[in-house]
């Protein structure tokens, strides 16, 4: 069975995005940009909502190619492209670079994709990881908590039915005084 991780950068107060959609807090210092590259190279299918895979795919295909692009960026960018991707939405209608795309029920596909064969599996979007959290999907949640308050915005929590019980695995500092967690599901 394929491994579900769920992590995404997030405030101290708990959000993926502030209000309006702002992410200008979250901007990874090299060392943390590195360690999500590197998670990415790693990863064997990745499973986007429709909103995150709009924001990532409008800049990340072209990214490496840009003036001024860092190594860095350049690696980043070439993991994404060559990464297989599978996008979850009703409203688009194509999906390029290694990706595919799923109109009908998520759970049901997510449920499909953990018992083939391959390497581990990551969810990004709020909405689609809340489908796969409430669905009890998730192996592993990894947080990048950034030291600011946003107030309010996209939660990467959802409400829960039932308590959802975790082992912590690794605890890491960043530089800017961002603390990276990650936790295993008790199952």
């Amino acid at each position: 069975m394929r491994k579900l991780t769920f992590g995404m950068n997030l405030s101290l107060d708990g959000y993926i995005a502030a209000s309006g959609d702002d992410i200008g807090w979250s901007v990874p210092s090299d060392e943390l940009f590195q360690w999500w590259s590197d998670r990415v190279g790693a990863t064997g299918l990745a499973l986007y909502g429709r909103k995150l895979w709009e924001t990532m795919s409008s800049h990340w295909p072209a990214a490496g190619q840009r003036p001024g692009a860092t190594p860095a960026e350049i690696e980043f960018a070439r993991r994404w492209r060559d990464m297989p991707k599978v996008v979850f939405s009703s409203t688009t209608s194509t999906a390029g670079w290694n990706t595919r795309l799923v109109t009908g029920d998520a759970v049901t596909e997510i449920t499909r994709l953990k018992a083939g064969d391959g390497g581990p599996m990551d969810i990004g979007g709020a909405t689609l990881a809340a489908a796969a959290m409430r669905a009890g999907l998730i192996d592993e949640y990894v947080l990048a908590t950034a030291p600011v308050l946003v107030g309010s915005g996209t939660p990467f929590f959802t409400a829960l039915d039932n308590w959802v019980n975790l082992n912590l695995v690794e605890t890491r500092a960043f530089p800017d005084g961002v603390i990276l967690t990650r936790y295993e599901t008790k199952r």
